[in-house]
This record gives structure tokens, sequence and C-alpha cells, in this order.
């Protein structure tokens, strides 16, 4: 195998690790129900303006916490490891919060529900942020913004095909996606905590 096709494997490694998780704490199909409570009675063109208006705000508002995340970091004095173990016991958090207790709440309406509630926090919330910066940090920033754009993508085409997605899926199945998506939020942010206690144990060990 050439070193060409090595770095392609590389690549598509690199892209479906920082994907998986990011698809996880987004939980689209767990934010589903919300979504159609608060289009309901839209028409159509609206909709689409509601939807758009949420997915830009979403990777306007990731790529900038991208961008001054790491600067924030320098300048607080916060290491990386320090941000992986706090990140995941926020994720733990968020997990057992959604599988023991309320579910996610409906929204006030408001003329900027692609803004707020849409695009941020229920499609970019603290969940995605943290992830979204220990991703960059393990597989780099290009499978991360590309592993961003392509779960976007996902959320634009449930959320325009919402109607028929919920009555195949419904009401049941939509929550018990969403409760199986937080179970596995949970193990992702026992995954960050350790990796995060083993990264400041190396740092230490090298001092």
């Amino acid at each position: 195998m050439s070193e060409l096709q090595i770095l392609h494997i590389g690549h598509w490694h690199n892209f479906l690790f920082a994907f998986i998780p990011l698809f996880i704490a987004i939980d689209v199909l767990g934010v589903l129900p919300i979504f159609m409570s608060l289009v309901e009675g839209m028409e159509r063109p609206q909709k689409t303006k509601v939807v758009s208006q949420a997915i830009i705000t979403a990777i306007s508002v990731s790529i900038a916490f991208l961008a001054v995340g790491k600067f924030v970091f320098s300048a607080l004095g916060i290491e990386v490891y320090d941000f992986k173990m706090a990140g995941g016991l926020l994720l733990l958090v968020f997990a057992i919060h959604d599988l023991l207790f309320a579910e996610k709440r409906r929204r006030e309406v408001t003329s900027t529900m692609g803004v707020v509630p849409l695009g941020i926090p229920l499609v970019v919330g603290p969940a995605v942020l943290t992830t979204i910066i220990v991703t960059v940090d393990t597989y780099g920033y290009i499978p991360t913004i590309t592993s961003l754009v392509a779960n976007l993508l996902i959320v634009w085409i449930i959320f325009l095909k919402s109607e028929y997605i919920y009555r195949l899926m419904g009401d049941g199945g939509s929550k018990a996606f969403a409760k199986v998506a937080s179970l596995l939020l949970a193990a992702i942010a026992v995954m960050m905590i350790r990796r995060g206690l083993l990264d400041m144990l190396l740092c230490l060990g090298k001092v």
C-alpha cells in the first residue's frame, strides 16, 4: 500500500471518529419533536427560512468558537487536558440529566427562532462546543470542520423532511433514540475524562 493510500485512509479514519461524537452530541432526532412543535402551522417557505437560519447560526458559532477557543485557553492558562476533563464532566451531567430526568422542553416561539433556540442551543449547545474543541485537539481542524459541516447538512435535511421522518419514527421512536444517544454521550464523556486524566499524568511526568 502506497503512502498516499495510507494518508487517505488516515483522513477518513479521523473524519469518522470526529463525526460520530458530534452526531451524538447534536442528537438531531432527539431534537426533532421540539422542532416540530416550534414550526407547527408554518408554511413551507417560512419553515425553510427558519431551518436555513438555524444552520447558518450553528456553523457560524461553531467556527467562531474554534477560532478563539485556543486563544482563550492560552490567555486563561487552561491546558487542553483541563478542558477535556471539564468538558467530559459537563457532557456526563447533560447525559445523566437526559437519561434520568426531564425531556428537552419546548421553547418560546419568536421571530428569530432560527437563531435562538434552534441554532443555539438546540443544534449547537454546550455539549457540541465541548466536543468540537476536544475533536480538534485529537483529530485536527480539517476532520473536525468537515465532520461538523456533514452533521449540519444532515440536520438541514432532517429538519426539512421532518414531517415524514417524525411520522415514520413516531413519538416513541424519537424519544427512544434520544435516550440511546444520551447513553452513548455518557460513554464518550467518560472517555474524554479518561483521556484528559492520562494527558495530565503524562504532562506532569515530563516536568
